[in-house]
């Protein structure tokens, strides 16, 4: 895959910045040499924390846009001219999804829906992405989720993330926009806020490795994920935008594994046997869950020339360095990893 070679440099606007994926998007952007535009519901109050972490804060462009309003989404699009439009913005917590259905519709898939049709309205040659998700396939039992797998979502995030899927093929269809969804499996990275599950368990971990005597309280352990690195999803996104033609591409490592072997990873990861801290809490099963997720990501690899280096137990230990990282920056006493 060549680079342009045009002097001009591109712009990039990424909807939603303030989150992980935003934030290593944003660094693998301005790597690219891309002028880049990052939008919040309220740039000027927002803290930008991962943009702080990763550095970069100042070397971003900030706009406030509220998805769900047409004439902020116009607005910002219009005075920014971007080339590229990264939308990552929308309530992004299955299990939240739960307690705010409304909510997740709203921002997921009406904001979708105005950034498709703001980029009609001006008729930009803008190239669209779509933050998809693994959640639309649903139950697969246990088959890999591949670009023609049917969708059964099992929960308010799952269903939003399908309507905004079908939004964006129907606005490719129907009007010619080059609009895509990458349609990611589990991703992550020490910016996940601690309302993820991974990062919640490298984090009690880390605590209890330093002398915490708190015990890691979970639900079903049993259910399997295919977890990838962040920061090498993002890439996958840039090189979809880059394709010939616009498509949706399944993005993932295509290895599953249990939550109860990602608990083992980051505790053995700190010398410790996983059984002596943790405690099942059934307040924290969700009504419908995916036993497990799985994805084919060969169409990537030949099409894109993408695939995923780290696997699940790479992931943990980038985690944990990062948390350990972290704790000594905070003046806490982490314990040396791997004893």
């Amino acid at each position: 895959m060549t680079e342009s070679t045009d002097q001009q440099k591109k712009r990039a606007l990424i909807c939603g910045i303030s989150g992980q994926d935003g934030a290593y998007l944003a660094r693998f952007l301005l790597e690219k040499d891309y002028e880049v535009t990052g939008t919040s519901r309220d740039a000027q109050v927002a803290a930008f924390e991962n943009l702080h972490r990763l550095g970069i804060r100042d070397q971003v462009q900030l706009e406030s846009m509220a998805p769900h309003d047409f004439r902020s989404v116009l607005q910002v699009i219009k005075k920014t001219a971007p080339d590229e439009i990264y939308n990552l913005a929308g309530q992004s917590s299955v299990g939240l999804s739960f307690q705010q259905p409304v909510e997740t519709l709203e921002s997921i898939s009406v904001g979708c829906l105005h950034l498709l049709e703001a980029i009609r309205f001006l008729d930009a040659p803008v190239r669209f992405y779509n933050a998809g998700s693994s959640e639309c396939f649903g139950d697969t039992g246990g088959a890999p989720g591949c670009e023609t797998t049917p969708f059964r979502p099992r929960s308010p995030y799952a269903v939003a993330k399908a309507a905004a899927f079908w939004e964006v093929a129907n606005y490719r269809e129907a009007y010619g926009l080059f609009a895509c969804s990458g349609i990611l499996f589990n991703h992550e990275s020490p910016l996940r806020p601690e309302r993820f599950v991974t990062r919640k368990i490298v984090s009690a971990a880390c605590r209890i490795a330093a002398g915490s005597e708190e015990k890691l309280r979970l639900g079903n352990i049993d259910i399997k994920r295919d977890w990838g690195w962040a920061p090498e999803y993002v890439e996958a996104m840039w090189r979809i935008l880059q394709h010939g033609e616009p498509d949706d591409f399944v993005i993932a490592t295509g290895e599953t594994n249990s939550l109860r072997s990602f608990v083992a990873a980051a505790f053995e990861q700190l010398g410790l046997s996983w059984e002596d801290h943790l405690e099942s809490d059934p307040s924290l099963l969700r009504p419908t869950d995916l036993e497990v997720g799985l994805g084919d990501p060969s169409r990537a690899r030949e099409e894109l020339g993408w695939s995923a280096r780290y696997r699940m137990k790479d992931v943990v230990r980038l985690m944990v360095e990062a948390e350990q990282q972290l704790m000594k920056e905070k003046g806490l006493r982490p314990a040396p990893a791997g004893t």
